[in-house]
């Protein structure tokens, strides 16, 4: 059996993909930054000390083959009166379950193989460190901003027109042993879609997992975004996005690319009025060299690259 290591975050990746990889006959593991420090998370983060748990609760119940009732329980959300800082609200039921399993088994890898066994997941859903950490970026301008929910959202006063230069972890961070043996047994590593800097990229970060990919066999896809967010990717086009992934790999090529046409980046835009600040994300195809493919249907393309 084929195995495949899905990197990503927050809801793109979880919702995008792992559904159609789910109905292969693949071996799944899938990884996320760890870095996630706005709403729920957070503020169960500053709260009890514990591993941010919002993107990998995403993949778990992307993942889980449990019955109705307990998928619907994992997202159920509370406290919706209580507003956290940049406008999030309430808390995830998945969210509060694994943090608690957290404090009272004082056991983060246990805390993980409890909730994927009561989700059933198909697969295994790891964490890119077992570090605690904060996510830093600099911009372009020399400014400096701490956490991923500030990179993510930015606050009012800060110009989402300027690049982001560079991100890093505080503190330094040694990849999950089993995120680096995963990786060398790899047929497939897929990455995206998701925000580049404050979901996809910080996967790379902790030491290991760059060199872990940059030395494997397995074949890279790349699922680009469809629109290019201010703060984050200000007017990227597709090879901007494919520069800045191989440039936190290790790796000198993408495999295989899918990405959509700008024309539905536009028509996403004139459907959801609260993305007009985001541009679609151009595929210049004259930049990019061979292996490039538009898709609207991401589990059907991943089947036909899997399976041939």
């Amino acid at each position: 059996m084929k195995k495949v290591v899905a990197f990503g975050g927050g809801s793109a990746m979880p919702s995008a993909v792992l559904p159609g990889l789910s109905k292969l006959p693949v071996e799944i593991i899938t990884v996320t930054s760890m870095t996630d420090s706005g709403g729920s998370t957070g503020a169960l983060r500053r709260e009890f000390n514990v591993h941010a748990m919002g993107d990998i609760r995403r993949h778990i119940l992307a993942l889980s083959d449990a019955e109705d009732w307990k998928k619907e329980l994992w997202k159920f959300r509370f406290g919706n009166d209580i507003k956290f800082e940049n406008g999030h609200w309430g808390h995830s039921f998945g969210n509060v379950f694994m943090a608690g399993l957290e404090k009272i088994t004082d056991d983060y890898e246990k805390t993980l193989a409890i909730a994927q066994e009561f989700l059933k997941v198909k697969g295994t859903c790891l964490p890119a460190t077992l570090g605690k950490i904060q996510l830093h970026a600099e911009l372009e301008n020399g400014e400096t901003v701490t956490g991923e929910d500030d990179i993510d959202a930015p606050r009012p006063n800060r110009d989402t027109t300027i690049k982001i230069a560079k991100i890093w972890l505080e503190p330094e961070a040694t990849a999950c042993g089993k995120v680096v043996s995963a990786i060398k047994e790899a047929d497939y590593i897929t990455i995206g879609p998701g925000d580049l800097y404050s979901s996809l990229l910080p996967c790379f970060l902790p030491k290991g997992i760059k060199e872990a990919i940059g030395a494997s066999k397995a074949k890279i896809i790349y699922v680009c975004n469809l629109l290019a967010k201010p703060g984050e990717s200000y007017k990227f086009t597709v090879s901007d996005h494919i520069k800045e992934i191989l440039r936190y790999t290790g790796r000198n090529k993408i495999d295989y690319l899918i990405a959509a046409e700008e024309k539905l980046g536009k028509k996403f835009i004139a459907e959801h009025p609260e993305f007009r600040t985001y541009s679609p994300v151009k595929v210049d195809t004259d930049i990019i060299s061979a292996n490039t493919m538009s898709a609207e249907e991401l589990g059907n393309v991943m089947a036909k690259i899997i399976n041939a």
